[in-house]
């Protein structure tokens, strides 16, 4: 059967849900992340990108561009409010979705042309989330994800766009190579060196050059030109967690060794989070006294991998479930509601510096291990525990921390 994917995306996700708080900012430049010189601009308005401002650029510096821009701090917790309504309404009309991350959706309404035309179906599905959350919000659809996003992409702001099957290759065939996923601005560099500008030009390229040129991505980027690449849809569970637990050799009621090992297990989940590209959107503790009693207590969070959000989290909500002041067995911290998504969601507080601090961070536990570099507080907690990662399948790591 012919596969059909649907490809969802939220239109300037931050911008719009400020937009629907404070309607004064219709149609004006704005800019969203943190207000100070060194803050970093973590969404902006399709009005901002005619200066060339985008996420990721120093506030400083897009201020500069565009004096007359709106700058507004963000409020994160109301943009996971509305990632959850838009998640429902999605889960309740569709049998099978992914969300990519906290404004992206897919969705396999293949086998549904017999009952309600798909087409027709993905029009009434934008309607309701426009109608119920007040979200503008774009799709593309096709027969596989790549193609699907691109649609969407082509058919921003607020609209939708369908590609139907035979038809994929012509409509790739004029746009930007930089509007295939997985070409960066280092590929694009590369491939702009070959004299590759448009996705025609990789079409009519031997695959083998592609690879010669940029190993197995250019395999990859040359079969979503041809629109032949179909990743496969993951379905959505809100259950999938990540989490670890130390049981300690002799039990304690050392409060101090026990927010060290918490803060430990904390910082090593937020780095899992970043290493897999997720995002975390509940955290919970759990502690067993030597009773044998176990409590736990969670707090939802904004979707969030930065430490400075998960760690003061944990330690909070350490404090509020250990009340009975006995021995302590075992202790753990869990994190779940797991998204795909990248880091821009916590950029509204952050600076330059602190985003460089992680990224040099985990580069050096890329190459020396999990724990080869971590924070003071947490140095004490020798042996953090075991540690289940979901995202790739491998069995429990027994976390250590190195030798002195």
């Amino acid at each position: 059967m012919q596969k059909t994917i649907l490809h969802l995306d939220l239109d300037t996700f931050f911008v719009s849900c400020e937009r629907l708080m404070d309607s004064s900012l219709q149609n004006r430049p704005l800019l969203v992340g943190g207000t100070g010189d060194r803050g970093v601009v973590a969404a902006c308005s399709y009005e901002t990108r005619s200066f060339g401002i985008h996420s990721g650029m120093s506030m400083k510096l897009a201020r500069r561009l565009c004096p007359e821009a709106v700058v507004i701090k963000g409020n994160s917790g109301i943009y996971t409010k509305y990632s959850h309504l838009v998640t429902e309404i999605i889960k309740d009309k569709v049998p099978v979705f992914e969300k990519a991350s906290v404004d992206e959706f897919y969705a396999d309404l293949t086998g549904m042309d017999k009952f309600h035309g798909t087409y027709k179906y993905a029009s009434e599905l934008r309607q309701k989330i426009i109608k119920d959350c007040g979200l503008p919000i774009s799709f593309g659809l096709s027969g596989n994800k790549i193609v699907s996003k691109v649609a969407t992409g082509e058919a921003k702001p607020n609209n939708q766009l369908k590609i139907d099957t035979g038809f994929e290759k012509s409509f790739l065939a004029p746009l930007s190579i930089r509007k295939i996923p997985s070409v960066g601005k280092k590929t694009y560099h590369i491939l702009r060196n070959l004299g590759v500008d448009k996705v025609k030009i990789v079409q009519q390229m031997p695959v083998e050059m592609m690879a010669s040129a940029l190993g197995a991505n250019g395999i990859t980027i040359w079969k979503r030109a041809q629109g032949i690449d179909n990743p496969p849809l993951i379905p959505f569970h809100e259950r999938k967690s990540i989490s670890t637990e130390r049981t300690f050799s002799k039990d304690t009621i050392d409060v101090s060794q026990l927010r060290t090992t918490i803060f430990a297990m904390a910082e090593n989940l937020a780095y899992q989070l970043r290493r897999a590209d997720k995002l975390a959107g509940t955290l919970s503790i759990k502690i067993r006294y030597s009773d044998f009693n176990t409590y736990s207590k969670q707090i939802k969070i904004t979707y969030s991998s930065a430490d400075h959000i998960i760690i003061p989290t944990a330690l909070e909500l350490f404090e509020k479930l250990y009340n009975r002041r006995l021995l302590v067995r075992l202790i753990g911290v869990k994190m779940n509601d797991i998204v795909s998504g990248n880091y821009q969601i916590n950029l509204f507080d952050d600076t330059e510096e602190m985003l460089n601090l992680y990224k040099a961070m985990d580069i050096v536990r890329e190459k020396y291990g999990e724990l080869s570099i971590m924070r003071a507080s947490s140095i004490g907690a020798k042996t953090i525990g075991r540690f289940q990662n979901p995202f790739n399948g491998e069995p429990p790591i027994l976390l250590a921390h190195r030798k002195q």
